[in-house]
C-alpha cells in the first residue's frame, strides 16, 4: 500500500524513503537518530580538539623515521582536499598521498587534485583500476536493476586503499568522512552494502561476461575485523574531532590553491554524477540531494528553508543530459539504446539477490556498542 507523502517538518528527509518514521511533531527518525545515536559521538569543541591532539602525536611517533606518518586516500572532492590542507598545513602530518583511478574522473577532480599536490610539494600514487573488469562490473549492476550501481567505483577505491596500506605497513588511514556534513545515512534501499560479496558474487553469476582476475574486492570481515584488528590498519576521522564547515572548507580550497567546487557532493566522478544526479532520482525517485541537505541541516550549516528552495532545482542540466548519457554509454561499450534499456528495466532491490543484510546488522550493533559505527544503516 502506497504512503502519504511526508516530509519531516525538521529536515528535507520524506518518504521517498520508504522505510521513514515520523513522531508526532513530524519530525524523523533520521533527526531522532542524530539526536540520540550520532551526536554524542562528535566533537566539535574543545575536546575534540584534544583527541586530535593526542591522535596526531600517537601517529607522528608511531611513523618516525619512516618516509610517510600516514595515507590519505584522495578523490579531489572538498572533503578529502580539506583533509589533506589540514593534514599538512595544519597538523604536521606526512601523509602519502594515493588516488584511485577507476576510469572516471571528471577533468575538473583531476586538476584540483594536481594543484594542491603542487602547491604543497608532495607525490602523488595512482593506482589504475584493470577498466575492463570495471566495466564489466559496473555494465553487471546495471543489468541486475538495483539502485546502487555505484558499488563496483566505491569498492575499488576502498579495498585498493586498504590493501596497500596493510602491503605497506601504514597504519593511519586518514579519511574525510565526517558527520558535520554526512550524518544523515543513506537508506538502504537507495544505497547498499558494498561489501556484501555474497550479494556481489550473485550478481556477478546472473550477469557478467569476464572473470575478475585483479578487481580488488573488500569483504566484510576482511574490511571490519582482519584489516582493522588484526593487522593495526586504523581509519582516522580527523573532521568529527574540530569544526568543520563545508563552506568554509571549500572557500580555503578555492583561496589556498585555486580548487574549484562541483555542482554536487560527489560529483568528483563523472559516473558518480551521473548516476546521483540522474539515474537514481529519475528511474527510482531517489534524490541524495535530501540526505546531504539534511545532514547540513542538523549541523546548523544549512537552513531547511534553503534546502527545500536547493531541491526544486534539477539536479541535472536537461539541456545536456542526451550528451551525458551517450559519454557514460560510450565509456562503458554500449549505446545509448542499450542503457535506456537499462534504465527501463524492472526494477530491483538489494533483497531481490541473494545477501547477508542480516548477518550486517547484527555485526553493526554490535560495533555501535563499542562505538566503532556511528549508526546503523537503515
Amino acid at each position: 500500500m502506497k504512503r502519504d507523502y511526508q516530509i519531516c517538518t525538521n529536515c528535507v528527509m520524506d518518504t521517498t524513503d520508504s522505510n521513514i518514521t515520523f513522531n508526532d511533531q513530524g519530525v524523523c527518525d533520521h533527526c531522532i537518530d542524530f539526536e540520540n545515536d550520532v551526536k554524542n559521538k562528535w566533537f566539535p569543541n574543545e575536546e575534540g580538539k584534544l583527541k586530535l591532539k593526542n591522535t596526531v602525536a600517537k601517529i607522528k611517533k608511531d611513523g618516525k623515521n619512516r618516509d610517510f606518518d600516514c595515507i590519505l586516500g584522495m578523490s579531489g572532492g572538498v572533503d578529502s582536499s580539506y583533509m589533506l590542507h589540514l593534514a599538512v598545513k595544519e597538523l604536521g602530518l606526512r601523509p602519502l598521498v594515493f588516488h584511485v583511478d577507476s576510469g572516471w574522473n571528471s577533468e575538473q577532480a583531476v586538476k584540483n587534485i594536481q594543484l594542491m599536490i603542487d602547491k604543497l610539494g608532495l607525490d602523488l600514487y595512482t593506482k589504475v583500476i584493470n577498466w575492463e573488469e570495471m566495466k564489466d562490473l559496473q555494465l553487471s549492476f546495471f543489468k541486475s536493476g538495483v539502485p546502487h550501481i555505484d558499488i563496483p567505483q566505491d569498492m575499488a577505491y576502498m579495498a585498493t586503499l586498504f590493501d596497500f596500506a596493510n602491503k605497506n605497513n601504514i597504519k593511519y588511514i586518514l579519511n574525510g568522512g565526517n558527520i558535520s556534513t554526512e550524518c544523515v545515512r543513506n537508506p538502504m534501499e537507495w544505497i547498499y552494502y558494498g561489501t556484501d560479496m555474497k550479494q556481489m558474487k550473485d550478481i556477478i553469476k546472473k550477469f557478467s561476461t569476464v572473470k575478475f582476475n585483479t578487481f580488488p574486492f573488500l569483504p566484510i570481515l576482511k574490511h571490519k575485523l582482519y584489516l582493522r584488528y588484526f593487522k593495526g590498519l586504523k581509519m582516522i576521522r580527523p573532521l568529527d574531532n574540530m569544526v568543520y564547515n563545508k563552506k568554509f572548507a571549500t572557500d580555503i580550497l578555492e583561496k589556498e590553491y585555486g580548487w574549484k567546487p562541483y555542482p554536487q557532493k560527489h560529483f568528483e566522478s563523472r559516473f558518480t554524477k551521473f548516476y546521483e544526479g540522474y539515474w537514481l532520482p529519475q528511474r527510482f525517485g531517489f534524490d541524495t540531494r535530501k540526505i546531504q541537505f539534511s545532514s547540513l541541516i542538523l549541523t546548523k550549516q544549512m537552513s531547511r528553508d534553503e534546502a527545500i528552495e536547493k531541491l526544486k532545482i534539477s539536479p541535472f542540466n536537461k539541456e545536456k543530459i542526451d550528451d551525458e548519457f551517450k559519454f557514460i554509454a560510450t565509456k562503458l561499450g554500449i549505446d545509448s539504446k542499450k542503457l535506456l534499456d537499462y534504465f527501463n528495466l524492472p526494477k530491483k532491490f538489494y533483497w531481490d539477490y541473494k545477501n547477508q543484510q542480516k548477518l550486517f546488522n547484527v555485526g553493526a550493533k554490535v560495533l555501535k556498542i563499542f562505538g566503532v559505527e556511528k549508526s546503523i544503516k537503515r
